[in-house]
């Protein structure tokens, strides 16, 4: 099926749903450090089959990049991007998102000693660096070498970080930076890339992707229980597509995309929600037949993957008929700018931890309903600073 579509500007629906992916998130990160709670307020514990809602925020995160893919480069090809601007493009999107997961992967293995700063000073180091070297400066006028010179020095601060971070592993050895794990951010900016990679190449037909989608539940399918149970141990630096679970719902993200905003998949809004109803009809279908692997976002499982791409399709449809064919947005204006301005929201809290009167807002160590209300005011805090942040011209953009 041959695919076109009008140039997108900023979507509605895509920014409201973005927004409370991050507004969950924050909650839900804030919330596991509460005591006493239910079972389902918090991730499902390792070695136990099943999942709860914390266990789809990441998938969300995912499934709006998906989303989100053909919308950009369209917006870029519009503007007049090359072929190789795009590859380019792509590939700095995907290592910034890379070395930022890196360096938040890392602020808890500072050895102070060795370092030769404390933990906090290193992370507060790592962290200007990042916001002075990813933020988005005015183009042009009178201050312009004033905005290249704080980006350089930007730069210089995140090599400084780098440079000086040593950690202590087992008794007597020594090391820098841990590439084992690169957070939340690292896994986005390789699914990310992967699933680029295939839309760069074949973005003409909806069905390369539905094949796509297969293949890389196939691959994960393999990965778990069958002859490519190997590839676990493959660093992902090495196969961005790892054993095929990140990918595979950014992939139904993408998918999704092309049902809601191409008009020759689906011209009116009936015909959208017919789409979007029978994909999701599909995806649950293959998450309950590949249920027997397990349902685990620790392992990454088949059934995991296809379960939370078919909640986000059903919870994007829900946004996308409110935001997009409704109108109405008003309701979702306290989440804006953490839809416009994801990496800064991210960060925020994280920035929160690290700095001593900020890190006392949050719900860490409480208990019970308490604890639910500090974590809830702490979301509330993090939202709000990201609205005054983005107001004063505070952007962060890869």
């Amino acid at each position: 099926m041959e695919t076109t579509a009008m140039t997108p500007q900023r979507i509605n629906s895509v920014d409201i749903f973005r927004g409370l992916t991050v507004l969950v998130m924050v909650f839900v990160n804030d919330v596991s450090g509460v005591k006493g709670l239910p079972w389902w307020t918090y991730h499902m514990p390792e070695g136990r089959n099943g999942m709860t809602y914390v266990d789809m925020v990441f998938p969300a995160f995912l499934f709006i990049v998906g989303i989100s893919i053909p919308l950009a480069i369209r917006r870029r090809i519009a503007k007049g991007d090359s072929p190789r601007q795009l590859w380019t493009h792509v590939l700095a999107r995907s290592a910034s998102l890379v070395v930022i997961g890196l360096l938040l992967a890392n602020l808890s293995n500072v050895d102070a000693q060795l370092t030769g700063i404390s933990a906090r000073m290193w992370a507060m180091l790592a962290f200007a660096g990042i916001f002075l070297f990813w933020n988005v400066y005015p183009s042009g006028g009178r201050h312009k070498s004033w905005f290249a010179l704080l980006r350089w020095t930007g730069l210089l601060l995140l090599c400084c970080a780098v440079v000086i971070f040593r950690r202590r592993i087992g008794q007597n050895q020594v090391g820098t930076l841990d590439f084992s794990y690169p957070e939340i951010l690292g896994l986005i900016g390789f699914a990310y890339l992967s699933v680029c990679i295939l839309y760069l190449l074949f973005r003409k037909s909806v069905w390369v992707f539905v094949t796509a989608l297969i293949a890389l539940n196939l691959l994960n399918v393999a990965s778990k229980a069958g002859p490519l149970q190997w590839l676990e141990r493959v660093p992902i630096y090495l196969w961005p597509f790892g054993t095929g679970d990140c990918a595979s719902i950014t992939m139904a993200g993408l998918i999704a995309s092309m049902l809601f905003f191409e008009k020759p998949v689906a011209a009116t809004f009936k015909a959208k929600a017919v789409w979007a109803l029978g994909y999701t009809v599909i995806l649950f279908g293959a998450g309950w037949a590949l249920a027997p692997l397990g349902v685990s976002k620790n392992n990454g499982t088949p059934a995991w993957c296809l379960y939370s791409a078919a909640t986000s399709t059903l919870i994007f449809l829900s946004v996308f008929w409110l935001a997009d064919i409704k109108h109405w947005t008003k309701w979702a204006a306290f989440v804006k700018p953490a839809g416009s301005n994801t990496l800064l929201t991210y960060l925020l809290p994280w920035v929160c931890y690290v700095t001593p009167v900020l890190g006392h807002v949050s719900a860490g160590g409480s208990q019970g309903a308490v604890g639910v209300l500090r974590a809830l005011l702490f979301t509330g805090f993090i939202l709000a600073l990201s609205a005054i942040l983005t107001r004063l011209n505070v952007r962060l953009r890869l």
